[in-house]
């Protein structure tokens, strides 16, 4: 099997079929085909800068280079999870929370997979490193989103059955559990319903782009196998720092529960 090249014009006709979901758009009035328009442009710019960056990265095999990229997508993490919040947290403490957990995470099991598995020397080498580091934090990435806006909404909504259980002399870690323990669930929901339905129901990305640049089919559900490893692993550690720093910053030492810290609700908070 041999790699087949695409061309703009192959990449033309398969964005016929964006045309043909804004034609449906407008057919049933969603007013959805500016943001089809400008997610598909916006997608476009996005992976060619990256494409392009990573060449260099890759061909100047610099540590310095490889840290520079990996701080771009810290930012880039903490920015997405803190839009993406319906109820954040005052000041920066979204974004903090936000871009550490998934990235720590994400960097934790990366390094791990290129040092420990891969074997790559150095274990920093960027074509090794950053892929993966970038496929683990965008997973990882949608569970922080979706533990931070439950705990916080939940938080929000059971204020008066939380404050009851401390004022009984419950502690805000007791208070709170049942909110945490639902939170984290649903933060690692996604991960574990990819994996239940990898091979029955979908080819994951990486083995389907593997397998049509000409790998060998089962070397690439190895290396499948191995990705889900690490993105389950990387999220559910994500999930349970992000959930219990949301806990801490829902409350105080005094035990109290601190709504004050949240902000406004976001009418327009990308899900």
């Amino acid at each position: 099997m041999t790699y087949v090249s695409l061309t703009p014009f192959d990449l033309g006709l398969a964005a016929l079929l964006l045309v043909v979901t804004a034609g449906l758009s407008l057919a049933f009035r969603l007013g959805l085909e500016r943001t089809i328009a400008l997610s598909a442009l916006r997608m476009c710019v996005q992976l060619a800068a990256v494409a392009f960056v990573l060449k260099l990265v890759f061909e100047s095999g610099s540590s310095i280079a490889t840290a520079a990229f990996a701080l771009m997508m810290l930012l880039a993490t903490a920015y997405e999870v803190g839009s993406r919040q319906e109820r954040g947290f005052s000041g920066y403490a979204s974004y903090l929370v936000g871009g550490m957990a998934p990235f720590l995470a994400g960097l934790l099991a990366s390094i791990f997979a290129v040092w420990a598995i891969i074997g790559a020397d150095p274990w920093w080498a960027p074509r090794f490193l950053l892929p993966i580091l970038g496929m683990v934090i965008g997973n990882a990435l949608s569970g922080v989103t979706l533990v931070l806006d439950q705990i916080t909404g939940s938080a929000v909504r059971e204020r008066a059955a939380i404050e009851a259980r401390l004022a009984l002399g419950a502690t805000r870690t007791q208070a709170l559990e049942g909110i945490l323990r639902r939170g984290l669930k649903a933060g690692m929901t996604p991960i574990l319903t990819a994996m239940a339905v990898a091979g029955v129901v979908s080819l994951p990305g990486m083995m389907t782009g593997q397998i049509l640049a000409g790998a060998d089919p089962i070397e690439a559900m190895k290396y499948q196998v191995m990705i889900l490893f690490l993105i389950a692993g990387a999220t559910g550690i994500a999930v349970v720092l992000a959930g219990v720093a949301a806990v801490g910053l829902l409350t105080d030492d005094r035990h109290r529960l601190r709504l004050d810290r949240l902000t406004a609700p976001k009418t327009g908070a990308v899900k």
